[in-house]
């Protein structure tokens, strides 16, 4: 399980727990308010509650809802994280306007109807000098391993589709560019602090190496935080990362 696990999310935890403590310390406030929009079970919330932060999870799934509250008991954190039902399009139904230090934007943009208003409704959600944290599926990533597994007309199809889908069975409606991610989160307001590139290696390698090769994880994982910064690797990851700022007063 730590391998997965540990490729998967290495990366962006490492941002967000930088962003996390520079927020502490101009807060001068030990326990931050985080909103995770689309946060299912918990993957973010609740170690993020361990830390002692309170995080409210917002999710359509009633069923990922139940093992978020399930998860947050086990790990003896049930009083910092609240779980609600709702969805990022009708996200002030369920959460407070202007009222969280942290907002989290993950693998949510790819299934909204409209990712613009999707980004808008979490930097509103902000504190004045709040953090995002957006990550999104990436097209050059879908591309790439489509190629790689020999389906060369779907990679084709996929490049050129606008929404980057590689056809009728392909399960993530949306894809994006850096520069369309970060032009969302500007467009809405915020300073873009950091474009990462997520997976860039991992979803590549055989996992029987990383299971079994002496040092490989580790390894991979040094190369995955190193690739992550190059933009040159930003257009073959399978997950873009961006952190934005918002700086000023709450939107209305």
């Amino acid at each position: 399980m730590r391998p997965r696990a540990a490729l998967r999310t290495a990366v962006v935890w490492e941002v967000l727990q930088d962003a996390l403590e520079r927020r502490v310390k101009a807060t001068g406030r030990q326990a931050l308010d985080i909103l995770d929009t689309g946060g299912g079970s918990g993957n973010f919330a609740v170690p993020l509650a361990r830390l002692g932060h309170r995080v409210t999870v917002v999710d359509p799934s009633p069923n990922a809802l139940f093992a978020l509250e399930r998860r947050a008991a086990e790990a003896d954190v049930a009083d910092r994280v609240r779980g609600v039902q709702g969805d990022a399009l009708g996200l002030f139904d369920v959460a407070e306007r202007g009222g969280y230090d942290v907002v989290l934007c993950h693998g949510v943009l790819e299934y909204v109807d409209d990712p613009a208003e999707g980004v808008r409704n979490a930097v509103a959600a902000l504190r004045p000098d709040g953090v995002l944290s957006l990550l999104a599926a990436g097209l050059g990533g879908a591309v790439l391993a489509r190629a790689l597994a020999g389906h060369f007309t779907e990679a084709k199809r996929a490049l050129d589709d606008p929404d980057g889908r590689w056809g009728a069975g392909d399960p993530v409606p949306r894809r994006f560019t850096a520069d369309r991610l970060t032009a969302l989160v500007e467009d809405a307001g915020l300073t873009v602090g950091a474009v990462h590139g997520v997976r860039v290696f991992a979803d590549l390698v055989p996992g029987v190496l990383v299971d079994t090769e002496p040092g490989a994880l580790d390894a991979l994982l040094k190369l995955e935080a190193a690739a992550a910064e190059l933009a040159a690797f930003h257009s073959v990851a399978t997950q873009l990362h961006v952190l934005g700022e918002r700086r000023g007063t709450p939107g209305a």
